[in-house]
């Protein structure tokens, strides 16, 4: 038989638990509390502000000091704000914790069971950074979904012109180059002759300008010719709104600066995505350092990361609970003492996502970093690779927001000496141990 544990088992006595919804919220208090309160211990409220105020007035009420709530959707975001601005202890858990309940499904049960978890301390809080990080997240976030819909645009723009069969990605590396987007604009100005068009060719374009014309001599059909002007108006509409997002950027970040910071060495080579406003000097003061000297970190990458976890990373306890966060430490799965897997787990965490993508940048960078990523490429598979050069990334972003310290490549050369050193005392261990001495030569001169 299950022994019921005792009410002084419960850590937090005075918690309630809410299961979120998109209509209404219900809302378990403990029932020693509703006694004294002279009411029921479960209530439903809609999502109104006006409900969820009148929620927060009976939770404190009930005498009621933590609240344990599901991250459902979007639907949480103003029921937290409201509890913390009321001034109540809110805990953000994942649904993940609570998905195997027995017996019936119920939002009355699942807001009861969540109350009684949370009051045993059976539940984790999620992490969630300060206002100022989350008002810089949404703009960036917003950013990104526009060049994402603006690649997606490109896409069909580059499908209209093969359908009219000019083979434009053939002859040019970059249809939205300088040179791509001088023959499309010329295109929907009402341009047809394909040697007019291969005129607008940069001296920098390898294929010439007859391999050009050649490429343009297409069908010309109407209904694609309607489809490239759409998709070419909608490419420049959300050009614009992304240079609004990076002025918004900018604006928010300037009273963030709050640190003086020397930036060293030579900026990274510009690419397509990069903000047009100086962001490396606006994220290195607002952070204390600056992380694009970190090889693989451009500036994009760096927004990424600042706007999602911010410069203070004093809500881990330490580097290995900032990687476990970021779903890049080895899982712990052991049954008899057999390990099961070790697997990283599934996650779709943003700073995860960019420090991979960064890391499988260092494929041929000449720094210590790239040497490192090439070495476990020898030894493992690539995505694994990449998984342990993107958790190496995550330690140097926490030790330098932490310490303040600056990053400082050792290089390629000295790396690998370093490695050399290390294979050779291993060797002289093992030789040890089979009882052998190793005694270095001179090396061979080539002829």
């Amino acid at each position: 038989m299950a022994m019921r544990k005792r009410d002084d088992d419960e850590v937090f006595p005075n918690a309630a638990g809410i299961d979120v919804g998109g209509s209404s919220h219900w809302v378990a208090v403990p029932r020693h509390l509703a006694e004294q309160a002279g009411c029921e211990p479960v209530r439903e409220f809609g999502p109104m502000t006006d409900d969820l105020n009148a929620m927060a007035d009976w939770l404190l009420a009930c005498g009621v000091d933590t609240v344990a709530l599901e991250s459902t959707g979007v639907y949480w975001i103003p029921l937290y704000e409201v509890l913390e601005r009321r001034g109540l202890t809110a805990w953000l858990v994942d649904a993940r914790q609570m998905k195997y309940v027995p017996g019936r499904k119920s939002d009355v049960q699942d807001c009861q069971w969540l109350q009684k978890l949370m009051s045993l301390g059976l539940l984790r809080a999620a992490w969630r950074p300060g206002d100022e990080v989350c008002v810089v997240r949404a703009v960036v976030r917003q950013r990104e979904v526009l060049l994402t819909e603006q690649a997606n645009w490109v896409q069909r723009m580059q499908k209209a012109l093969v359908q009219m069969n000019l083979q434009l990605s053939e002859v040019l590396s970059d249809v939205m180059g300088m040179t791509g987007q001088a023959i499309v604009r010329a295109i929907v100005a009402g341009e047809r002759d394909a040697k007019t068009l291969a005129r607008h060719r940069h001296g920098r374009v390898k294929a010439s300008e007859h391999d050009i014309e050649r490429a343009l001599s297409g069908n010309w059909r109407e209904e694609h010719l309607f489809v490239l002007g759409q998709a070419l108006a909608m490419v420049d509409s959300l050009a614009q709104r992304v240079l609004e997002c990076e002025a918004k950027i900018e604006a928010l970040l300037a009273p963030l600066g709050r640190h003086e910071v020397a930036l060293s060495g030579p900026a990274k080579r510009r690419s397509k995505n990069t903000p047009e406003f100086d962001a490396r000097t606006a994220l290195a003061r607002w952070a204390g350092v600056d992380l694009t000297r970190i090889n693989g970190l451009a500036v994009t990458t760096v927004m990424t990361i600042l706007s999602e976890i911010g410069p203070d990373l004093g809500g881990f306890a330490n580097v290995k609970h900032f990687c476990s966060w970021l779903g890049l430490c080895p899982g712990t799965k052991v049954s008899g003492g057999k390990v099961l897997s070790a697997r990283t787990r599934r996650s779709t965490n943003r700073v995860r996502q960019a420090l991979k993508l960064a890391a499988m940048s260092l494929a041929r960078n000449d720094s210590a970093l790239g040497a490192f990523y090439r070495r476990l490429c020898g030894r493992m598979d690539k995505p694994r690779a990449n998984t342990a050069v993107a958790h190496k990334l995550a330690r140097l972003v926490y030790f330098m927001l932490t310490r303040g310290e600056a990053f400082v490549d050792q290089g390629q050369q000295r790396y690998e000496e370093q490695q050399r050193e290390r294979s050779i005392a291993a060797l002289r261990r093992r030789a040890a141990t089979l009882g052998f001495q190793i005694t270095p030569t001179a090396p061979t001169p080539t002829p």
